[in-house]
């Protein structure tokens, strides 16, 4: 198992503006887990999908992400600050919701939407939670617009 350090410092690269260097450390990171590492394979897809330019890869990488979110107990994110596992749930579904939508996969959106809005009691009431269902209700508006309904 890799060190969640290394993780945290790949995404803070990342987020710092240094996009490409943090993406190749984060697939580095992600070569060198193995399968049981259920809860580092879910954080780091879900932050290399929002690095690719791709739509494609980007959507493939939050498929691999929500696929590693079922085996991810509370216990193995509390070293990231993440109380509940169930508090990330809405954000993986809002992620793979929208590739879908912008991929013209409306009827899978929708039922990422769904989950993510079912799950969404789980977000915290911080900013987090906030932005995540805010994004959840921006999804579901464009959504709306693409079904009419």
């Amino acid at each position: 198992m890799i060190a969640w350090d290394d993780i945290t410092a790949a995404i803070g690269l990342a987020l710092s503006g240094e996009g490409e260097r943090g993406a190749q450390r984060l697939r580095g990171l992600w070569e060198q887990t193995r399968d049981p590492d259920h809860a580092q394979r879910c954080v780091l897809a879900h932050y290399l999908a929002d690095l690719e330019a791709e739509l494609d890869d980007e959507v493939a990488w939050d498929e691999r992400a929500l696929a590693e979110y079922p085996h991810v107990r509370d216990e193995d994110l509390a070293p990231v600050g993440i109380a509940s596992a169930a508090g990330l749930a809405p954000s993986l579904h809002l992620n793979l919701g929208d590739g879908y939508l912008r991929q013209g996969q409306t009827r899978e959106a929708q039922a990422q939407l769904d989950a993510g809005l079912a799950s969404a009691d789980a977000l915290p009431d911080d900013g987090y939670g906030a932005m995540i269902r805010q994004g959840l209700l921006r999804l579901a508006d464009r959504v709306a617009e693409v079904t009419g309904t």
